[in-house]
């Protein structure tokens, strides 16, 4: 009994299954409707970014604008600090004075337009740009830069230290801005891909034309001193930037000091950067 009961069940699962597979009819006034039931094929859907296999139209000239640099700032310190020149820009100064708080002192680059120009088979290309280089070296201790005096002085001093009784300091920075122009042989692996692979070294000019030291403590709240400080007014940089797909990583190293006088601080940078267009130019439309 229960087997037939079972091979029952079996026979009208599978009547009603079959029924479902084929279309249903039905006449109207003489007009025969056919109703499909196959369940409806849906698009597959799109990813928020294309293929990594997009290929992209090549050019002889690719112009890029509001590229932005956010990374860390700092610089080697080479300085004799028993030598004569040192202690006439900071009297008293040791290698202690300039020690940075190291992931406080930022680097900010904003590169208005740069351009890419195709030199051999859009494997090696010329890159060349304008930008602003902003710079913030954060002390951990209380060094004041000071003016230029208005006095007759030949190289007076410069840096002191600061002793004040019960002052204590929240933020203590030197602020180095710039307006650079980088020159770079850009070398892409992957000239057809949306998705690249490239490196690019080269140099950069930059011209100082800001200069501050910006402190806030418990007593004086915010103070901005602004002067070059004898500060070199140009920066000669080695210049680098590595893309990999959406990634572009950058970093610099200048030829030398970034000051005329007294202190041998070879800066550098090294960060990621932003680059708003290409970003865009990858989402799916």
């Amino acid at each position: 009994m229960k087997r037939r009961l079972l091979l029952t069940c079996l026979i009208a699962w599978a009547a009603v299954a079959g029924a479902q597979d084929k279309p249903d009819t039905l006449v109207i006034n003489g007009v025969t409707i056919i109703r499909d039931n196959k369940p409806l094929e849906r698009e597959p859907r799109k990813g928020f970014l294309k293929s990594i296999n997009t290929k992209r139209s090549l050019k002889n000239v690719v112009t890029e604008w509001g590229m932005v640099d956010i990374g860390m700032s700092n610089f080697v310190d080479g300085t004799h600090y028993t030598d004569v020149a040192a202690q006439a820009y900071a009297p008293g100064s040791n290698e202690q004075w300039f020690a940075t708080k190291y992931f406080k002192s930022r680097n900010v680059n904003v590169w208005i337009v740069t351009q890419r120009y195709n030199l051999i088979h859009h494997f090696l290309n010329l890159k060349y740009g304008l930008g602003l280089e902003l710079n913030n070296y954060r002390f951990k201790n209380p060094v004041r830069f000071n003016p230029r005096p208005a006095t007759d002085i030949v190289n007076p001093p410069v840096v002191s230290i600061d002793e004040t009784p019960g002052r204590s300091y929240r933020k203590n920075k030197l602020a180095a801005d710039y307006i650079t122009i980088p020159l770079m042989l850009n070398f892409n692996f992957t000239p057809d891909r949306l998705y690249p692979f490239e490196l690019s070294a080269g140099v950069s000019v930059g011209y100082l034309y800001a200069a501050r030291n910006k402190t806030i403590t418990s007593d004086e709240g915010k103070l901005k001193a602004k002067d070059n400080f004898d500060l070199d007014p140009w920066k000669l940089s080695y210049v680098g930037d590595l893309t990999l797909g959406v990634v572009t990583l950058y970093g610099s190293y200048a030829f030398k000091s970034m000051y005329k006088r007294g202190l041998d601080h070879t800066p550098y940078n090294f960060g990621i950067r932003l680059r708003p267009a290409d970003f865009f130019s990858k989402i799916q439309n």
